[in-house]
């Protein structure tokens, strides 16, 4: 008897929880999986886009394996490919933030098992298409500080404190993962780094499904915000004030800005003249 030829790993991102933003690859592999290793926060809609062939196991810590560690994830995932099985270990968000990403590749290459990563839309991309709003502004932003709420909460190191001062800067918009239930210790971190109280905050819970519930506040209102209810994101910076008006205060204010400028309406001209030509030449 020959042994059986090693499988391989495929280490999939499923977004957010819509399984409309799902990535093309991420939905081929899914359905071609022998065997799919999920975390609990992927939802449901997107498991059952799985293949009928599939062996589907929950390994997230969320669901009552309050045993399950890493290391025992990362040995099923080894044992599954040594069987020739090949293995979607599905996770959700994107695998590259916050995700243990290194964690698996470094156990996958020590056993000699093939894998590739296939990255989703994270969260905060997710919950800022949500509001409609751009977390880069030339005019504002030009910087994203991706964090995480839950060591801040739990206590860091020198490198993490270094990361939160660097929060202070006013062209920064900050992504905050796993902010937590209480945001006080988040709002106190903030304003410890020079972060505005008047700075815009937006918390999005259970982002981009039908669970999802938006909080809007400032800095200073940020402790008042309660129960935020898991998995969330704290998005912070001026390129959310767009995402903290009203549709009034948005049409005030873009009426009563130039938005064009006058030196480039002949340029804006000319080239309306080629578009309308190309669309007489079509009709």
């Amino acid at each position: 008897m020959t042994p059986a030829q090693t499988g391989r790993v495929d280490l999939v991102g499923a977004g957010p929880g819509d399984p409309d933003l799902l990535t093309v690859k991420a939905s081929r592999v899914l359905r071609a999986a022998d065997c799919v290793l999920h975390d609990d926060l992927v939802s449901a809609e997107i498991v059952a886009l799985v293949g009928p062939q599939a062996i589907i196991v929950n390994v997230g810590k969320r669901c009552g394996r309050k045993g399950i560690t890493q290391v025992e994830i990362n040995r099923v995932m080894i044992l599954f490919a040594k069987a020739g099985v090949n293995v979607v270990r599905l996770k959700s968000g994107d695998p590259l933030i916050f995700g243990r990403l290194n964690e698996e590749v470094d156990a996958l290459e020590a056993a000699g098992v093939p894998y590739e990563v296939v990255p989703g839309i994270t969260a905060g991309f997710a919950a800022a298409a949500t509001l409609g709003v751009s977390l880069t502004d030339r005019r504002t932003s030009s910087r994203i500080l991706i964090l995480s709420g839950h060591r801040a909460a739990a206590g860091e190191d020198s490198r993490d404190a270094d990361a939160w001062l660097e929060a202070g800067r006013a062209d920064t918009t900050l992504m905050i993962y796993m902010p937590g239930r209480d945001l006080t210790a988040v709002r106190d971190k903030l304003r410890g780094a020079g972060v505005s109280v008047a700075t815009p905050c937006v918390v999005i819970s259970s982002v981009s499904t039908p669970a999802q519930r938006v909080t809007r506040a400032t800095l200073a209102e940020l402790s008042r915000v309660a129960g935020v209810e898991a998995p969330a994101i704290l998005l912070v910076g001026r390129s959310l004030e767009r995402a903290n008006c009203s549709l009034v205060d948005k049409i005030s204010a873009g009426a009563a800005g130039a938005w064009i400028d006058p030196a480039e309406e002949t340029a804006i001209e000319f080239a309306g003249e080629q578009f309308q030509n190309q669309i007489d030449r079509r009709a």
